[in-house]
């Protein structure tokens, strides 16, 4: 998964020290410190306000805000926002909050590319007068017509050797609207016979007449994205940056933008590879299309992979940052299994989460010969695991809640849970022994009754006899009652992300709602992104869009056990 290497460290190891394990991106920076290239490290995440981000772009903002920490340099928050056709204020918003909530500080380093509207115009009027950009008449089809393939050389454009005051003229009737959209634009003079096809005279200005977000009609002309990109970071004082692979062929023409606007220090480009997840949907346009046919309930819906997403399902940022530390940094592509997003949250999750009770398919358990009326109070542990998060009182009565699943009127060899005549331990209270069951007129199990020995009470030392199975439970009198939502993967794991169509292969089981679930009376007082362990279940998160202090929402995290076993 990773391209780490080995260097030695800088200052001499002390005896039985291990050398520092170096990717290849910190290599580069210490070569370029050493070199005095750079006085510090200054990095940026300048994403396009189109869409929520997914989690591959939180590899990219915490590798970004990680190697400014790690050099004591500076971390830029910058949208890159040239394209007012598709960005909206609702994106800059939930991208912000994704990012603070990864704990990527920019303190008040908070940019747009439009900030810069000015110094790209005046950037492309020098290059004019440098005999360097032109003002071309060509249509969309023609552009594409001229440009050449990847063995075929493209042709000049027939209004590439204009003169320097018409095309200043023209570029300045662009700028005042006089042009339609499409009907001018600004081309870089370069090579039309490059290998390289970005470098075949690149538009850098089209005409829009659209409101931007930020700038509003001040312009109907807008810079195109490889033009005003290394604007941004030669402006910002950006030293490194870092950037993922589809970008290395755009790098010559990064390089060739600040070298003809004489920037003095241009940003060094570190291209590393994505970070690809199996069976998810991170394409901006299919998730689109899945919130507009109302398959998902928007783009923070907890069965995707957005930042707001993951966020809204229990993901915690350890666990993203825990994820993206074991996929390392690498200069090639390649796939992750979910189930390692999976096993991180676990990780971070088991011993910090109070363990509760709950029943998800309830049937009601009596106890027949337990006292009418009365409720003890009973001690539970909050987390086996970890003392140091103490205890709770649970209330234990007649009547019960317990799960379906834990109860069999003919069960199978090595089922140890309630059957007719078997005894079993409620979990933290007493051992119970199952007597019969009431059916409704469908067959349906309603009651399962049993009796208990007072003499079994959890932690007063009995011994008298052992039993192998345990079951939980939650009191039925003071019960909360609450939504509980299951998920498993959007795609059909078996059939593939996309069928021969191009759409998507949905799972038609990707969300199970269990309206009618009961849980102990401490989760009454659950809070929005609060999570928990529900004992045998997993881990299940507050909802924060749909649960109310009065008809609570849970969305379940991760199933408590898998199969995964991670790489070594």
């Amino acid at each position: 998964m990773s391209e780490d290497v080995k260097v030695e460290n800088k200052e001499q190891p002390e005896s039985g020290k291990e050398t520092v394990s170096r990717n290849f991106i910190e290599q580069l920076i210490d070569k370029d410190l050493a070199e005095g290239v750079y006085e510090r490290v200054h990095t940026r995440f300048p994403p396009e306000p189109n869409g929520y981000l997914h989690i591959g772009h939180a590899k990219s903002i915490l590798l970004n805000y990680g190697l400014a920490k790690q050099y004591n340099g500076q971390f830029n928050m910058r949208f890159d926002d040239t394209n007012p056709t598709k960005e909206k204020t609702e994106f800059v918003e939930s991208i912000k909050e994704d990012i603070a909530w990864l704990g990527a500080d920019w303190e008040d380093r908070l940019f747009f590319a439009s900030d810069y509207f000015d110094e790209m115009y005046e950037g492309a009027v020098k290059l004019i007068k440098k005999g360097k950009a032109y003002v071309s008449d060509l249509t969309a089809e023609q552009m594409r017509e001229y440009r050449g393939t990847l063995t075929e050389p493209g042709k000049d454009d027939p209004s590439r050797d204009r003169c320097v005051e018409e095309n200043l003229k023209l570029f300045e009737d662009m700028k005042n609207g006089i042009y339609k959209d499409g009907e001018k634009v600004l081309r870089a003079k370069i090579d039309m016979k490059s290998p390289n096809i970005n470098m075949r005279d690149p538009i850098i200005y089209r005409v829009a007449h659209m409101a931007h977000h930020n700038t509003g009609d001040k312009w109907c002309i807008y810079p195109m994205y490889d033009f005003a990109h290394p604007i941004e970071d030669a402006i910002e004082g950006i030293s490194h940056s870092i950037c993922t692979l589809e970008f290395e062929d755009h790098r010559p023409l990064y390089d060739w933008v600040v070298r003809e606007l004489e920037y003095p220090h241009p940003p060094r480009q570190i291209e590393f590879a994505k970070m690809y997840l199996t069976n998810v949907v991170t394409g901006k346009r299919y998730i689109k299309k899945l919130v507009e046919d109302g398959i998902v309930d928007g783009w923070d819906d907890p069965r995707l992979v957005s930042i707001a997403a993951l966020r809204r399902r229990g993901f915690t940022p350890e666990s993203i940052k825990l994820f993206v530390d074991l996929c390392g940094v690498s200069k090639s592509n390649s796939s992750v299994d979910y189930a390692m997003l999976e096993y991180c949250i676990r990780e971070d999750l088991k011993l910090k989460k109070p363990r509760m009770m709950a029943a998800l398919d309830p049937v009601k358990l009596i106890i027949d010969n337990y006292p009418e009326g009365q409720t003890e109070m009973l001690t539970v542990s909050n987390n086996m695991e970890n003392e140091e998060m103490g205890t709770r009182e649970v209330p234990f009565g007649k009547e019960l809640y317990i799960d379906r699943e834990d109860f069999m009127e003919e069960p199978p060899k090595k089922y140890f849970r309630l059957y007719p005549g078997n005894e079993v331990r409620l979990m933290n209270a007493y051992f119970v022994t199952c007597t019969g069951c009431v059916k409704d007129e469908d067959g349906k199990v309603v009651e399962v009754h049993c009796t208990y020995d007072p003499e079994t009470k959890c932690g007063t030392g009995f011994t008298g006899r052992k039993v192998k199975g345990t079951i939980h439970w939650v009191p039925a009198d003071s019960a909360v009652k609450a939504e509980v939502r299951l998920y498993e993967n959007i795609i059909d794991e078996e059939k593939g992300v996309y069928n021969e169509d191009g759409s998507l292969n949905l799972n038609p089981n990707s969300l199970t709602i269990l309206k009618e679930c009961y849980l102990e009376p401490a989760l009454a007082e659950a809070k929005a992104y609060e999570s928990f362990q529900f004992v045998r279940q997993g881990y299940f998160c507050v909802d924060c869009k749909d649960s109310k202090p009065d008809a609570l929402v849970f969305n379940r995290i991760v199933s408590l056990k898998s199969s995964y076993v991670l790489p070594k």
